[in-house]
């Protein structure tokens, strides 16, 4: 009888450990990313890199069974010259990229689980400045707005910051012009040209050689007059958090940029600074392009996980559900609209090449 439940001890004693193994090698890996979990390579623009490695976000996919491992590339390389047979997806920044890459790969699903309109960082001098001289006002809502229009005729002017009447806050002796990224190489550039040359072509988006020819002269001016330009608009928003209004009196940001810093409550954006939006503005939509079907359940599960959404608002992503957006924009007290209505679309991707590629012959 003894040996009997000496055997029968041994016996549960060995199934106690191989389940312990058999756990250790699926669900305790899987929790900690990795034994069962599927890699999904993809390829997305930059400024969604911190949202794809914040733990969280890691662990919201491990629950889906997913490792999600991204490069990052700006939108227009994504579109032309990064190997996309490296990837079961890509996520850019830019429709217009997007859109190319669909028909390339001849992919009929997408996914836009996310976007974020360019804005204007700024600081309260500069905002009563420019309001002054007729070229910041009051928006459709509770926010101010940098009239495009108004200000493209300051710049055709070479108009410098010390030539503005009153001008007793920033006299400093260079052209007033927003600070962007280098339009050869960043979305958020091309995103900028796309308001810029639809407010020179009459408040009409740019289609055809003619109206590209016709708009380019006012535009370009707009990027080569600035002198050097960095490749992401991570640059000049450090830039304009670090080194203030004497070197970044206007930089071009995606909202999301902003919102971020908001949430965080970090101390980065200090009660001088203020964010504006172009009028018209135009949104960045964070479109996914999926080649497999992984990669097509991380655009399902970014669309439509509650956690994953929640997730991207906090990073200052507008998603598809609007009340994500504002909970996270509520709870941080940040003055950010729910809506803005003054926007525009892009330009077709080949027209948007095509004006990128004549400026930067201009370099």
């Amino acid at each position: 009888m003894k040996r009997r439940l000496s055997i029968g001890l041994a016996v549960v004693l060995v199934l106690a450990v191989v389940g312990v193994i058999i756990w250790g090698r699926s669900g305790g890996d899987a929790e900690a990313g990795g034994g069962d979990l599927t890699v999904v390579r993809g390829v997305i623009g930059s400024e969604k890199q911190a949202f794809f490695t914040d733990q969280r976000v890691v662990d919201a996919f491990a629950e889906h069974g997913l490792k999600v491992e991204v490069d990052t590339a700006g939108s227009r390389q994504i579109a032309t010259t990064v190997d996309l047979g490296k990837y079961e997806f890509a996520f850019p920044s830019s429709s217009p990229a997007a859109q190319k890459i669909q028909r390339d790969k001849k992919v009929t699903t997408v996914y836009t689980p996310f976007q974020s309109p360019l804005a204007i960082a700024t600081f309260e001098p500069i905002v009563q400045l420019l309001s002054a001289n007729g070229v910041v006002h009051k928006g459709a809502g509770d926010y101010q707005v940098l009239d495009i229009a108004k200000y493209l005729q300051l710049t055709q002017t070479g108009a410098r910051w010390d030539q503005l009447p009153n001008n007793s806050a920033y006299p400093a002796r260079k052209n007033v012009l927003v600070t962007t990224t280098d339009p050869r190489e960043s979305n958020s550039a091309a995103m900028y040209l796309s308001i810029v040359s639809f407010v020179a072509n009459g408040n009409a988006v740019v289609a055809g050689p003619d109206q590209e020819t016709k708009v380019l002269p006012q535009v370009s001016k707009l990027f080569l007059d600035q002198g050097y330009t960095q490749n992401s608009t991570e640059g000049p928003f450090e830039d304009y958090l670090s080194a203030g209004m004497g070197k970044t009196p206007l930089a071009l940001i995606y909202e999301s940029q902003y919102v971020d810093r908001l949430v965080r409550h970090d101390g980065s954006i200090r009660p001088d600074m203020r964010m504006l939006y172009p009028a018209p503005t135009v949104y960045s939509k964070h479109t996914l392009v999926p080649f497999s079907p992984n990669g097509d359940k991380v655009g399902q599960l970014l669309s439509t996980d509650p956690e994953l959404g929640k997730l991207a608002a906090t990073f200052g992503f507008r998603t598809t559900n609007p009340q994500l957006f504002r909970d996270v924009v509520a709870a941080a007290k940040a003055p950010v609209p729910d809506d803005l209505v003054d926007t525009v679309e892009p330009p077709s991707f080949e027209t948007l090449e095509r004006m990128l590629d004549a400026i930067q012959k201009q370099y």
